[in-house]
């Protein structure tokens, strides 16, 4: 058994320096001199200069955030819906809307924004931010709906009964109940759509307009003309933007406890 732990100890190890190596070598190169990227000539924080001075990334940048901040809002509201209806009410065909809620989940996105754009030719809806909204919260509903659904499988069904026998309206046991038992599963939901639609490349691609590119359409176009060193600075400061929500998250655990 010992030698068994030390195979798959380190064949983890193996893994992880797989996963994080090439990270690492993108925050260090973020900080050289080289317009070409590949041989490492001084440090420097020019890349990181430019980068603000950038507008179109800010633009980009900005795009991306009000499409994440409206797509989540909107995937929030039809997942917490939707999971609260399939599981308050019994219908003929639950399972199988259940099953066609999370489709999204597991089509292939390239099949998605191709569907998504041949609807939108059909219906004669010009393409551009509102089109690339609706695409995000089409794929990102189904995970709050699973997240809100997982914290509805331990739902005491006698809290909700308790609030009604104190006098409160069915409407406002779920708001005053029901919703912050299951907060922890709209957060997590939202969370997940939030990074989703800042992520989303390829249904985007096919449902924006020119006046519309996000930042990972963006960051495309200038990765298909050649390496960029601004790229591996903004990568840089999602990366550290990243570990302080998580350092803070955990922090704000331990506060609790």
């Amino acid at each position: 058994m010992a030698l068994v732990n030390a195979l798959f100890g380190g064949w983890t190890v193996v893994v992880l320096l797989f996963f994080y190596i090439p990270i690492l070598f993108l925050i260090v190169y973020s900080f050289n001199s080289s317009r070409l990227n590949i041989v490492w000539e001084s440090f420097t924080l020019k890349w990181y200069a430019e980068l603000w001075h950038n507008t179109r990334l800010i633009a980009a940048l900005e795009s991306s955030v009000v499409v994440a901040f409206l797509s989540t809002t909107l995937s929030v509201v039809i997942g917490t819906t939707a999971a609260w209806l399939l599981y308050r009410f019994q219908y003929r065909c639950t399972r199988a809307i259940g099953t066609l809620a999370y489709i999204p989940m597991v089509v292939p996105e390239i099949i998605m924004g191709i569907s998504l754009l041949v609807f939108f030719k059909t219906v004669h809806f010009d393409l551009g931010y509102t089109t690339v909204i609706i695409a995000h919260t089409t794929f990102c509903f189904p995970f709050v709906m699973a997240a809100v659904q997982a914290r509805l499988a331990g739902l005491d069904p006698s809290m909700e009964e308790a609030a009604l026998d104190l006098g409160a309206t069915p409407l406002k046991a779920f708001w005053y109940v029901i919703i912050p038992y299951l907060m922890p599963g709209i957060i997590s939901g939202a969370l997940m759509a939030f990074a989703l639609s800042m992520d989303e490349l390829i249904v985007t691609y096919f449902v924006k307009s020119s006046a519309s590119s996000t930042l990972p359409i963006v960051i495309y176009g200038m990765a298909k003309v050649g390496l960029n060193p601004m790229i591996n600075a903004l990568s840089t400061l999602f990366i550290v933007a990243t570990i302080i929500l998580l350092v803070a998250s955990e922090w704000v655990k331990r506060l609790r406890r």
